[in-house]
């Protein structure tokens, strides 16, 4: 089975290293300015001529209030009138955009992140929408997969069928953490009957999909009082989880300098809380898909993971890399062929390019053919757990052991330890490697050595 795990602590701690997430390769950190606007309209005719499908991402950045952990491209205010210069100018962007692409290309995937999409009100929501469906071929059978952040302090019932009108059929729940003590260290008081009435008001309006996000690592989390908040969870019957491991890097991160960190648990009590809470979703039901992801088995992640067809993009795992990705909004990012781009990940400066009637990209990467190498790879890993190596020849046309003939000590050194199972035909990550798997990743990665390591989070 692959949502089989085996909890090794001295394996853990020699292999829990910082490095990438992995959502890309080669990842966002190797972009640079030399790639901008004429990079992505030639990706854009590209994909118009191959007719691929498409899937978007819409970032609203704004929030009401400030989490102290919070790493996102955000505006904090609670002054709803920014909100109005910067959606005109994410019209202009949708207009440009779609402007390259052939109306029959169709939207498979729709995501509002942020920030706190739900910030919006319903008629900028519902304005918003009305001109992604005039630009874009938006689906409006609900059969594609149309998801958005949630808030469940900035949202009610009414937002929640307002939502499902507007054609979303899945949602995120950022909920971090159910113990106020912990809430108010990060400055999110958030109770649980609030996030219960949006869960409600999902599955009553029939959306098909309800995701719930938790951070472990925060101040004030012990173990124990984490596994209440996962108990908690478990209750609400969510599709998906996901469990993330809090990175505190407040060199990086302004917000995080607000956290003190004498309050923040132990190396040892965070991978207790990871222990405990994959013994507790095992036991209730649920499957560990990969990288602090867990699914119930009939949801479309642990089936597509069980069919091999799973994989990554900006957006996480997903059933939908087939589809060019394209980013809208400041610091949004699209994936279109082997194009990576990013708009500028700074309000003003997007919203003054877009005024002057210029698309907002700023930084970039093209793949060459060894990053497509890679990065099929590391994808193959990081959703399969596997790799067979007859795949990669005949897709690239190489010969696997010579390619990474460089690589194999490291592969064997790993095999050696019960990482992987290694021989000259496959690669697997054996159930005490699957918690560990961005390490065998970080094998494969051409970059690692160049780049400050302090600049990710550790593994787990």
């Amino acid at each position: 089975m692959l949502d089989t795990i085996r909890w090794d602590t001295d394996l853990i701690r020699r292999y829990d290293l910082a490095g990438p997430r992995y959502t890309s390769y080669p990842t966002a950190v190797q972009f640079d300015s030399q790639i901008g606007t004429f990079d992505l309209l030639h990706a854009l005719r590209d994909s118009r001529k191959a007719q691929r499908p498409l899937s978007l991402y819409v970032h609203v950045p704004f929030c009401a209030n400030i989490c102290y952990y919070c790493a996102c491209n955000k505006v904090i205010t609670k002054d709803r009138g920014r909100a109005l210069p910067y959606l005109q100018r994410l019209e202009q962007e949708i207009q440009l955009i779609a402007s390259q692409l052939d109306p029959a290309q169709q939207v498979e995937q729709l995501h509002f992140g942020g920030g706190t999409p739900t910030y919006l009100s319903h008629d900028e929501l519902r304005q918003l929408m009305a001109r992604l469906r005039k630009h874009f071929n938006l689906l409006d059978d609900d059969s594609g997969d149309y998801s958005i952040e949630i808030d469940p302090r900035e949202a009610d019932w009414s937002t929640m069928g307002l939502l499902r009108e507007l054609g979303f059929n899945r949602v995120s729940i950022g909920v971090q953490d159910l113990d106020p003590t912990v809430q108010r260290a990060v400055n999110r008081m958030q109770s649980l009957e609030e996030t219960r009435a949006v869960i409600d008001a999902a599955r009553t309006l029939q959306f098909r999909s309800i995701n719930i996000d938790l951070i472990y690592g925060l101040p004030k989390q012990t173990p124990s009082s984490f596994a209440r908040t996962i108990d908690e969870v478990i209750s609400l019957q969510p599709h998906r989880l996901s469990v993330f491991n809090y990175a505190h890097l407040p060199e990086r991160f302004m917000p995080q300098r607000r956290i003190n960190a004498n309050e923040l648990p132990t190396p040892a009590e965070k991978l207790e809380m990871l222990q405990r809470t994959i013994e507790q979703l095992t036991a209730a039901g649920y499957r560990y898909i990969g990288m602090d992801h867990f699914a119930l088995p009939d949801d479309e992640l642990a089936i597509a993971q069980e069919d091999s067809t799973l994989q990554r993009n900006f957006q996480g795992y997903t059933t939908y890399g087939h589809c060019d990705l394209i980013g809208l909004g400041v610091s949004a990012i699209s994936q279109i062929g082997d194009l990576y781009c990013q708009n500028s990940s700074d309000l003003n400066h997007y919203q003054s390019a877009l005024g002057d009637t210029h698309l907002a990209t700023s930084r970039g990467l093209l793949c060459n053919q060894d990053d497509r190498v890679r990065r099929e790879v590391i994808a193959r890993l990081i959703c399969s757990f596997s790799l067979e190596f007859a795949e990669i020849d005949l897709a690239f046309n190489i010969d696997f052991r010579g390619y990474f003939a460089e690589l194999w000590p490291q592969l064997e050194a790993m095999a050696a330890d019960g990482l992987i199972e290694l021989d000259n035909e496959r690669l697997e990550v054996l159930p005490a490697g699957r918690l560990l798997v961005r390490s065998v990743c970080m094998v494969f990665d051409a970059y690692l050595q160049q780049q400050n390591r302090q600049r990710f989070s550790r593994v787990i």
